[in-house]
């Protein structure tokens, strides 16, 4: 939501456009972080003969999620926006499916992490397109999502089609 002190900020937006450069933002902030939440569960449950590499590849991606994450919710802020990264936010705004608790093996953590970070890679290349219309900067920082996310997630096909032959 746009902040009470938005007046302040340079260069302003208009109310209409802050909203929505915002809401877009956000749901990029609660998808990041969520997928942060999701890492870590696969990261303290994989299991397999690729034990180590996973678990060590996890620990990457998830700093990188949240070096992401921080970056758009300071660009939200920027403009007069006000984040929101609490868990119930997270866990309310958030379409990822969960994973299930338990050993997950490293083959399945491959398929379950494409899948996620492909469709959410998706879904701020579409917000990207939408904020050139509004904000470059902004659109600027989705870019960076966007190209973080599609560099992991052709890492991790690799890997996957690798298991597979």
């Amino acid at each position: 939501m746009p902040s009470a002190t938005h007046d302040n900020y340079l260069p302003a937006l208009g109310v209409h456009q802050l909203t929505e450069v915002g809401q877009q933002l956000q749901a990029t902030l609660v998808e990041l972080l969520d997928l942060v939440a999701i890492g870590k569960q696969l990261h303290w449950n994989v299991v397999g003969a690729l034990f180590l590499p996973f678990h060590l590849q996890l620990d990457e991606f998830v700093a990188s999620w949240r070096e992401l994450a921080d970056k758009i919710a300071e660009r939200a802020v920027a403009p007069g926006w006000s984040p929101d990264g609490q868990s119930a936010t997270v866990a309310a705004g958030s379409g990822l499916v969960p994973i299930e608790r338990g050993e997950v093996d490293g083959q399945v953590v491959v398929r379950e992490l494409t899948r996620r970070s492909a469709d959410i890679a998706e879904r701020v290349r579409a917000r990207m397109d939408r904020l050139g219309e509004l904000d470059a900067v902004s659109q600027d920082a989705l870019i960076e999502v966007v190209g973080a996310l599609e560099g992991q997630v052709w890492m991790l096909r690799t890997q996957f089609e690798t298991q597979r032959a």
